[in-house]
């Protein structure tokens, strides 16, 4: 396997000094590319798209060509996990995805089971096959949803604003919930680990909805799963790979996700970088946190936004610059260029002023 050409990322995670800020991208393949939806087109589906190893390489070097990011991550679906499990994963149009065979009842539950890591062969072939294409240029991340995300779909059947269903059981049933995400977690840290295996350089686990919880729920039945799945990590041949940690919507609970054990935690674009960066510590790095929809203005705006996250995030080390969410389909690619040149640009100018800095007598 090639050595990597640029580790920038992988020492900011780990809070080591960096020469500039990396950056990349939530959801930097995808809509608001026109050669990604060329071969969306020829694929015929989003779900062929996943799963077919050859054009998921194609669309997540896609971004790579246009922007020189410090990341490449696997094109694939958080729901490919439960889609294993046998819940029958389709995508209505207009309508985002769907569970043929959703969660809804206590049967269904207990037949619940962690899936055969060769139902996702196809994603492992393709995170060989994308870190092949990339020959050491940059790291390679991977991804799945967490525990809890993964079950708002599952009990669901499908995406909400509120996922009322799973938070109802969660005060009627916990049992049943805690039933679906210890299997969830299992199922998360077995994926997790093949991923590595195959050539992802750090992994990222999107707590998407555990926003949507109480304080001490989010503990409970969100963030302990996490836990239980980095502590398996952490026991496995994948003991150092760099694990980032999302969760929409959590401000509050910033100090306990940095105590999960993961390596860093990524913020949406409601909590202001240089306080997080405070309340964290030193203990882990920060990803984040431009407003998705800052990408729809000028490139002047766009820029504007950069430096101002980057005044507020300092200049020590462990950032990594990304948005606070996914990149949205109406972005123009002449702003994320804008955008990643100014990163880096911006990001050496600040650490040569720092340099250049006279010691204090």
């Amino acid at each position: 396997m090639s050595a990597l050409q640029n580790d920038t990322l992988l020492r900011a995670l780990r809070c080591e000094p960096t020469d500039y800020t990396p950056v990349w991208l939530m959801r930097q393949a995808g809509r608001y590319l026109p050669e990604y939806n060329e071969t969306r087109r020829r694929a015929g589906s989003f779900l062929k798209l996943c799963s077919d190893p050859e054009l998921a390489t194609e669309v997540t070097l896609q971004p790579l060509t246009r922007f020189p990011l410090d990341a490449a991550i696997m094109f694939s679906d958080i729901l490919t996990v439960p889609d294993a499990m046998g819940l029958g994963l389709y995508f209505a149009d207009g309508e985002g995805p769907r569970f043929e065979r959703p969660l809804v009842d206590e049967a269904a539950i207990a037949a619940l089971k962690a899936p055969d890591p060769e139902r996702l062969r196809y994603v492992f072939d393709a995170v060989a096959a994308i870190k092949r294409a990339l020959a050491g240029r940059v790291p390679l991340l991977g991804f799945a949803g967490s525990p809890f995300t993964l079950a708002c779909y599952m009990v669901e059947g499908a995406g909400s604003a509120d996922f009322a269903s799973v938070r109802r059981m969660l005060y009627s049933r916990p049992d049943l919930l805690h039933r679906v995400l210890t299997v969830n977690a299992e199922a998360v840290a077995a994926y997790l680990e093949l991923q590595i295996a195959n050539g992802a350089d750090a992994v990222m686990i999107f707590d998407t909805w555990g926003g949507l919880l109480a304080a001490d729920a989010f503990t409970e039945f969100s963030l302990a799963y996490v836990e239980a799945v980095i502590s398996r990590l952490r026991g496995s041949a994948g003991s150092t790979t760099p694990v980032i940690v999302y969760t929409r919507g959590a401000a509050a609970s910033l100090e306990r996700i940095a105590r999960c054990g993961c390596d860093a935690v990524g913020i949406d674009w409601t909590t202001n970088i240089g306080a997080a960066r405070q309340r964290v510590g030193a203990r882990v790095s920060v990803q984040g946190n431009l407003d998705p929809a800052a990408l729809l203005a000028t490139p002047a705006a766009v820029e504007a936004q950069a430096r101002a996250i980057l005044d507020a995030a300092g200049p020590a080390p462990g950032h990594v610059f990304n948005l606070g969410h996914g990149i949205l389909p109406t972005t123009p690619p002449d702003n994320v260029a804008a955008l990643v040149a100014c990163v880096h640009a911006e990001s050496r100018a600040h650490r040569a002023r720092r340099q250049a800095k006279p010691a204090e007598p």
